[in-house]
């Protein structure tokens, strides 16, 4: 007799990505190269100086060893002074866990939060892993509509009416991945405030602030004096350091809530790998510039991609930030996948349907262009026309 899978994973879809690109089989080329906008690939190598003290440390003994279950000292000594920098704030080292990529990071935050019958709220449209990774643990995702005419940034009086006896959590995205909707200060601070009022934890997702346009605090979260007691703050150096296969993301919380973190991190990961660690910690010092530079480089594209899409009747930018945009469609009542498989076969261009990301997105597509350069995307004018 076969041995079953456990449910909670059989009845998980597999991942989208490799189903979209699978549609670029069909493209005849005759538009040119494809331009892939389908996942958030830093499209820059690392910078060459932390590429030599990757080698170096991947060469080293130290590198080969077991390091702390939170992440090493260096590394979460040098990503608490960067954040307390960025928010004004005291944080240190206590503070912080790392993890492998931000995806643990949320699968650790989940675990934390809450058990198999609990439910956790989620904007949509929502970053399918984190869906996902609440199912396969036995929790409820609770979908929150963000909408197109709030420019996909949720409202926490919605939220109240989603909060039963089981809600454990709310998750948020800023800048939001799949939209680019950047969530203001003021929302963040109403969402906090929820959660102390109700008891649950605010689990906050900032992969992408590194990309943010100004260089100020995104919000002030972490000047409330009992921040620790709800908030699990999550970040990702895959993006910012153009380092994803590294897999090295971190988490600031309070004490209990860090306690917590470390007892399923020794579950998990044992210690995450020490390589990518001991670079990155010299690398928040020193390439400020170039990851300044990087962000220039991305908000340039943004602009771009506004200003072709405004040249295309019937299709419209709902929502634009960090590496994504949220694009509607010409074609209400068409299925997202449809419209991205005939845009990919057609016309060279792969981005992910709105379907991917939640239900009612059928209207959307999601656009991801940082690992295309800005010719690619200015090249999108041609692609576009006549659709």
């Amino acid at each position: 007799m076969r041995a079953s899978l456990n449910p909670l994973i059989a009845d998980l879809s597999l991942p989208p990505i490799p189903e979209a690109q699978s549609w670029t089989r069909r493209y005849d080329g005759a538009h040119g190269p494809l331009i892939n906008l389908s996942q958030a690939v830093p499209g820059t190598p690392p910078h060459a100086d932390l590429l030599a003290r990757l080698a170096e440390a991947a060469g080293s003994a130290d590198a080969a060893r077991y390091g702390m279950i939170e992440g090493d000292l260096a590394l979460r000594t040098a990503y608490a002074a960067e954040t307390a920098a960025q928010y004004g704030v005291k944080l240190d080292a206590d503070d912080v866990a790392i993890t492998a990529g931000c995806n643990e990071a949320f699968a650790v935050a989940a675990m934390l939060a809450a058990q198999a019958g609990d439910e956790v709220i989620l904007p949509t449209p929502w970053y399918f892993n984190h869906q996902t990774t609440l199912s396969m643990l036995g929790i409820t995702p609770i979908a929150l509509p963000a909408r197109a005419e709030n420019g996909f940034v949720p409202d926490a009086a919605d939220t109240r009416a989603l909060i039963t006896p089981r809600t454990r959590a709310i998750a948020l995205v800023t800048p939001n991945n799949p939209t680019g909707a950047i969530y203001p200060p003021e929302t963040l601070a109403t969402f906090a405030a929820l959660a102390r009022d109700e008891g649950l934890w605010l689990i906050l997702d900032e992969t992408y602030r590194d990309f943010l346009a100004d260089d100020g605090a995104p919000h002030g979260l972490f000047g409330e004096p009992d921040w620790g007691d709800n908030l699990i703050a999550l970040y990702s150096f895959s993006k910012s350091y153009a380092v994803p296969g590294h897999r090295l993301g971190a988490m600031i919380a309070g004490p209990q809530a860090v306690e917590g973190i470390i007892k399923i991190l020794d579950n998990l990961q044992i210690c995450p790998a020490r390589t990518g660690q001991i670079a990155l910690a010299w690398a928040i010092e020193n390439l400020r510039q170039w990851r300044a530079d990087n962000r220039t480089d991305i908000l340039t594209r943004a602009g771009i991609f506004t200003e072709v899409i405004s040249r295309h009747p019937g299709w419209k930018v709902e929502s634009i930030g960090a590496y994504f945009a949220y694009l509607r469609h010409p074609w209400p009542g068409t299925p997202a996948a449809t419209v991205a498989e005939r845009l990919a076969r057609e016309r060279g261009v792969l981005a992910l349907p709105g379907s991917y990301f939640g239900p009612g997105q059928d209207d959307f597509l999601r656009v991801a262009f940082a690992n295309v350069e800005s010719a690619q995307v200015a090249a999108l004018d041609e692609r576009f026309a006549g659709m």
